[in-house]
């Protein structure tokens, strides 16, 4: 009896073992899926300390994109427009064709011109003819001065007359010593006054041919003269044609077009362009320096641009212009930077965020740019600690090539998630 109750008792805690066991059992297996479920949840990640670096201070102003050079196209003569070969958007190279305009009239004007050149030089030619005839005639040659003492005729009679003289003195010498008549001396001074005459004719008729000379030769510069005129003519109608074509003053792009097929359009029409052209490989900034800060800006400074449209991008420039006085309404210092378009991202009239980089550097943490998480206008990372990923806000500073400054948020040392940090919240395991 005492047997049997003692079996009994075996068989009861046997009974309320089996349980225990099973939940035992079951309890292990629900532990190693647990550790199973939370060694699938880690998340892979490179990871990246957190330095401090000198990098160059700057403070912030604001500015305005423009182009580095704007030009209006407008036509130099009137005309009707047949041929337009650009529009909005368009690059255009310096001196090429943009618009044609009827050249009709303006080649039958050339022709005309051409015309009246030939029969300038025609006169020429028959001026510089006539020349010569007189010339020849009088035996004078190209550039010779001609005088009335050279005239062949006033020589001759000079000669005679001279040699008229002395005989008329010699006659009269010997008159007085009986040795010629009375009747002799009077005829030696009858011969030296017709000699007398006919010098005062020989004269009179080199003066006519001097005068002859000169309006041979005044006719041969009066046709020269038209021959130049009417060349002018000629380049004046060359340019009229020339002028039927209107060229690109600068490489750029059209940012307006307002010429259109078929249209006839006047220089001396209000507004007359037919196009604007913006060059943008080299953009101006235009900065608004503050009063209080004027004492920090010099030409030759670096500065740093950020737009809207690219905020993980920072455009480099310099400044090359300062204005000397202040805007009295703005109480703003006018500060012009040159920053190179490079790809053609910025356009004129983006607002800039500027950053002018001073001479003196300063320490600053720095970390990867790839390990910021930007979501509107928050800036988070992920510190890496004992396994696991704590976020962080952060305030970000100066990006500088893949590096970006840290403000406020992480400490220098600190291990930062560089990687798959889209995949990151507060608390997940993470495997380096």
């Amino acid at each position: 009896m005492k047997k049997t109750k003692i079996l009994k008792s075996l068989i009861f805690i046997g009974l309320i073992a089996i349980p225990v066991s099973f939940a035992a059992c079951g309890g292990s297996n629900s532990g190693n899926a647990a550790n199973t479920n939370s060694a699938a949840t880690a998340i892979d990640v490179t990871t990246a300390t957190a330095i401090v670096k000198q990098i160059p201070t700057y403070f912030e102003a604001t500015g305005n994109l423009a182009s580095d050079a704007q030009t209006d196209v407008a036509p130099a003569v009137s005309g009707k427009i047949v041929a337009v070969n650009f529009d909005i958007g368009s690059y255009v190279e310096k001196g090429s064709v943009l618009l044609q305009l009827d050249d009709r009239d303006a080649n039958i004007r050339l022709e005309q011109a051409k015309a009246q050149v030939g029969q300038a030089q025609a006169s020429v030619d028959q001026a510089i003819a006539a020349l010569r005839q007189t010339q020849v005639r009088l035996g004078v040659k190209d550039g010779e001065t001609f005088q009335i003492k050279d005239f062949s005729q006033v020589k001759s009679v000079t000669a005679q007359l001279e040699l008229a003289e002395k005989e008329l003195t010699r006659a009269e010498k010997l008159y007085q010593t009986g040795d010629v008549s009375r009747q002799n001396v009077e005829q030696r001074r009858s011969q030296r006054d017709a000699l007398i005459g006919q010098l005062d004719e020989a004269r009179s008729n080199a003066a006519v041919a001097i005068k002859a000379i000169d309006t041979a030769r005044a006719q041969v510069e009066t046709a020269k003269t038209a021959v130049a005129t009417t060349r002018t003519q000629v380049t004046q109608a060359h340019k009229a044609v020339n002028d039927t074509l209107v060229y690109a003053p600068i490489s750029g792009y059209v940012a307006e077009r307002t010429a259109d097929l078929g249209e006839y359009i006047s220089p001396n029409t209000p507004n007359a362009k037919i196009a604007t052209i913006v060059r943008t490989a080299v953009l101006r900034l235009k900065i608004d320096v503050p009063e209080q800060s004027i004492g920090k800006i010099a030409v030759g400074q670096n500065i740093s641009a950020q737009v809207s449209a690219y905020p993980d991008r920072s455009f480099a420039g310099r400044i090359v212009r300062v204005a000397p006085t202040l805007n009295t309404a703005s109480r703003t210092l006018n500060v012009e930077a040159e920053i190179e378009n490079v790809g053609g991202l910025l356009k004129p009239g983006q607002f800039a965020t500027v950053r002018i980089t001073q001479s003196k550097p300063e320490p600053a943490v720095m970390i990867p740019a790839a390990a910021v998480r930007t979501e509107g206008d928050v800036h988070k990372v992920f510190v890496i600690k004992d396994g696991f990923a704590s976020e962080r806000l952060v305030q970000l500073g100066l990006l500088e090539n893949d590096l970006i400054e840290i403000k406020q948020g992480v400490a220098e040392g600190e291990m930062i998630a560089t990687s798959n940090v889209i995949l990151l919240k507060d608390g997940v395991m993470i495997r380096q």
